[in-house]
């Protein structure tokens, strides 16, 4: 489904990323764990065409994607929810989730009637959305726009996900919420590349992992490998 290799990115004359390489099969997990700063969410960028790479493939379902335009990749079935969220704060939450099938359905002759199935789905994976669709997306809780940038995401009926810290600045019981969530999403059989800053949750969840530290993948395996690691147990597991 998604393969990386040999990726070099970063910004201006910064490198970042010294070489990455990993895959993500279909209907996987993969999670990618590292301390902060070791180049997660800028792999992330990197494959979903946010960050242009310097060197290196980014293959999606074998076609080679590095070097386009973002909005050229999603429209190749990639959907990124980003860190930080990222919702549109003055728009309903309907409107929010709109703007992430606009890519996909045609703009005239019944844009938001066309999109009234994905609207269902969202709504039926995240309830609490659908009762406050009439609210703008700036008065939801951190984890309500958590989901809101989940379900804007699905809305373009990617063949995969890139989800970029989903617990970040929440509390204890939401983050939860969030990885029951992804557990969800999971099982539908959506394929998931997750970027997370707690290792033990994202293991629980994971297929496979990678460990990134500056810039490079340092460890792969399965969460069970990863466990058994005293590399891994003692940066991210003790």
């Amino acid at each position: 489904m998604l393969t990386v290799q040999d990726l070099h990115a970063g910004y201006g004359a910064s490198e970042v990323l010294h070489g990455v390489d990993l895959e993500v099969g279909q209907g996987q997990l993969v999670a990618l764990i590292g301390a902060n700063g070791a180049g997660k969410t800028t792999t992330l960028r990197a494959v979903s065409g946010l960050v242009r790479p310097s060197r290196g493939k980014v293959l999606l379902e074998g076609r080679e994607v590095q070097g386009l335009e973002a909005s050229r990749v999603a429209r190749l079935g990639l959907a990124h929810a980003p860190e930080g969220r990222r919702i549109f704060p003055t728009l309903s939450v309907e409107d929010n989730l709109l703007l992430g099938a606009y890519g996909r359905l045609p703009i005239l002759l019944g844009y938001k009637g066309r999109a009234v199935a994905s609207l269902q789905r969202v709504y039926d994976l995240f309830p609490r959305l659908g009762e406050r669709r009439r609210q703008d997306g700036g008065t939801l809780s951190g984890g309500e726009q958590q989901m809101l940038a989940i379900g804007r995401a699905l809305m373009a009926d990617p063949k995969i996900m890139l989800l970029d810290e989903p617990s970040m600045g929440l509390a204890p019981v939401i983050i939860q919420e969030v990885f029951a969530t992804i557990r969800r999403l999971k099982a539908s059989g959506i394929t998931l590349l997750l970027v997370e800053q707690f290792a033990k949750s994202a293991l629980e969840v994971a297929d496979h992992a990678y460990v990134m530290e500056r810039g490079r993948v340092v460890a792969q395996g399965s969460p069970e490998e990863l466990k058994k690691q005293e590399r891994v147990i003692e940066a991210y597991l003790g």
